[in-house]
This record gives C-alpha cells, structure tokens and sequence, in this order.
C-alpha cells in the first residue's frame, strides 16, 4: 500500500485549521448549531400550520412562541421552588462551613499540619474569603448571563431563518452537486434532518420518563422539591455519560444540607443510581441511540472534541452532529470507510447481510428466467 505524506500532511492541516475555525468562531457556530437542530424539530409543526393557510413567517413565528410558552410554563410550575431554595442558599453556605471546618479539625488533630488550628477561626476565614470572592463572582455570573442572553437572541434569530429559508437553502444546497446527483443530494439531506429530528425528540421523552422516576423516587425518599430537583438531573442528562451523575449530585448535597440522618442521601445516591443504570442499559439505547446510530467510541471522542472546542454546548451538539457527519460520509465511496467507523453496525453482520441479499437476487433472477 502506497503512502502518500503529502496527502497526510493536507489531511491533518485541514484538520487542524477546522478546529481552529470551530474555536474562534464559536460566537457564531454554537447559536447557529443550536438553532438548526431546534429547527429540525419545528418543521413538521411549522408545516403543519402552513397547511392551514398562514404564510412561512407566521408560521416559523408561531412555531417558536408555541416552544417558549412550554418552555416558560415549566419555568413558571418549577417557579416558586426556585424561589424557596435561592433563599436557603446562606443557611446551606453556613452549614456547609461547619461541615468542612469540623473535618479539617479532626483530621488535624490525627496528622498535625497547622498548630493551633481552631474551628471559629476556620469559619470566620472562609466567611471572610466568601465576602472577598463574591465581587468577582457576581461580575462573572453578569457576564456568564449577558452571553448566555445573547446567544439566547441569535439562537431564536437564526431558527425563524432557518425556517422560513429552508426551501431556498435546500435548493441551493442541491444545484451543488450535478444534475444526475441533485436527488440524490435532497435524500441525503432527508435523512440528515430526520436524524436530528429524532434526536431531539428522542431526548425529550427521555427526559419526561427520567424526570418522572427521579421525581416519585424523591418524593418517596422525602427530599422537598423532588420534581425540580427530578427535571433538573433528567434535563442534565443530555450530556451522556456524565449529565445524569452531574444532576445526581445537587439533589444529593442538598439531602445532606437538609436533612440529619446519614441514610437519607445514600438513599438519592441509590435512586439515580438504580435510575442511571436503568436508562445506560435500557432507555437510551432504545429511544435515542437508534436515531444516532453511532458506536460507543465515537460518542466518547464527540463528546471530548465538543468539550474541548465548545465547553459544554459543544457536548450537546457534537454527538448529533457526528450523527449527520456519519450519514453525510455514507453518500460518498471516498467517505465510506469514516461512516463505517462512526456506525455502530458491525462488518461482519453487514458482510453476511449483503451476502444473503444476493443469494436471494439470484434466486429471484433464477426463478424469472
């Protein structure tokens, strides 16, 4: 086999230069990202109400206020919840304080590294570094706000854009390619916003299901708001493989805040770990991983590449992106062998259908003949 460095060089600088635009256009591509996939999912409703008579910008409008009234009314239930635990917020600071001044005395006084270290001096020296540090996190948490507002607005931009070009940019992705291929093409393309339609919708039941088990098995534990703290992990469960643990530890930390009795949040970390271990084997593979159709080690690099690249919005995006790369590279000879590495299809199974599809062709020519 003939290797050509020259070829390799162009492909690992391409490479590099497409990261390097991913990162520094960022600003641009996560709203952009975000707004085609939520695009996907608004075109059967936007279609549907253009079926009624209104026009594609009536429709694409209609189509986003219907999605912030379900997203505001689930704010608005959880409301007064976030309300309740935003103003328990210092007596959990206080506690925590105590908690962590109490062990370092003990472990002091096993494996002396301080003298004299005394448990109120502790906690006045954390109280007085909170006092210092919360100037800088409020400036942080404005910023973190003002870009998250600002994505927030660019998102919705580009999705009413999407919506109400998609036929002209549909077209003009097909005239691409040459005539004899342009159906080709619109198929590809088919397939590519099914994909990330299902994805989403996928996603969306998973986190009604999760959220419901997470809720009544909090519920039954005793733990207060345990269907906000129940959504709040089944939301968080969008990054695989990491979210549900991430939104496992909020509920668990505040049963340790709140409540005396060590069983208590040993019970949470069994419920999300019986919970968790449930929707690995089970739910996920069924609802959303047959829309992706991607093997486990192409998920796990997406969602490295997505998080060095893009932090946490490149997590979200980057496992259904691989998805569309994956059905992208299969329209293509050259690209086949990046589809094959993507899919979760084994070759051998592929090799043995193909081969019992032909045996079947032939019988059927044999029989015509």
């Amino acid at each position: 086999m003939h290797l050509s460095f020259q070829r390799v060089f162009f492909a690992l600088a391409t490479a590099f230069g497409l990261f390097a635009v991913l990162g520094l256009a960022k600003v641009v591509l996560i709203p952009l990202g975000m707004a085609l996939l939520i695009s996907f999912i608004l075109f059967p409703v936007c279609k549907k109400i253009e079926s009624w008579g209104a026009n594609k910008m009536v429709a694409a409008f209609l189509s986003i206020l219907m999605l912030f009234i379900i997203i505001g009314g689930g704010l608005t239930l959880f409301s007064t919840q976030i309300i309740r635990l935003s103003q328990e917020v210092n007596s959990f600071t206080d506690k925590i304080m105590t908690t962590l001044s109490d062990a370092l005395v003990v472990v002091n006084k096993n494996v002396q590294f301080l003298d004299d270290l005394e448990r109120d001096q502790l906690i006045d020296q954390g109280k007085e570094w909170m006092k210092n540090s919360s100037g800088s996190l409020l400036r942080n948490t404005f910023s973190g706000t003002a870009n998250f507002f600002a994505g927030l607005v660019s998102t919705v931009i580009f999705t009413f854009l999407f919506l109400i070009y998609r036929a002209g940019l549909t077209k003009s992705l097909m005239y691409i390619a040459s005539e004899e291929n342009r159906l080709r093409v619109f198929h590809m393309l088919k397939n590519i916003q099914k994909v990330g339609q299902k994805y989403l919708s996928g996603m969306f039941i998973l986190i009604i299901i999760l959220g419901l088990a997470n809720s009544i098995g909090l519920w039954i534990i005793g733990i207060d708001s345990p269907f906000l703290f129940g959504f709040l992990a089944a939301m968080m469960s969008i990054v695989p493989y990491v979210g549900t643990t991430l939104g496992a530890t909020i509920p668990v930390i505040y049963a340790f805040m709140t409540t005396d009795s060590i069983w208590t949040p040993v019970a949470v970390i069994g419920l999300f770990w019986g919970v968790q271990t449930i929707e690995s084997n089970f739910l996920n593979p069924k609802i959303v991983g047959s829309s992706l159709n991607l093997n486990a080690l192409a998920a796990i690099l997406s969602l490295l590449i997505g998080a060095s690249v893009w932090g946490i919005a490149g997590m979200v995006l980057f496992l259904p992106f691989a998805a569309m790369l994956r059905v992208f590279c299969n329209e293509f000879m050259e690209l086949k062998p990046l589809a094959m590495i993507l899919g979760s299809d084994v070759i051998g199974n592929d090799g043995r259908q193909k081969d019992e599809e032909g045996k079947w062709v032939k019988k059927i020519k044999a029989w015509f003949k």
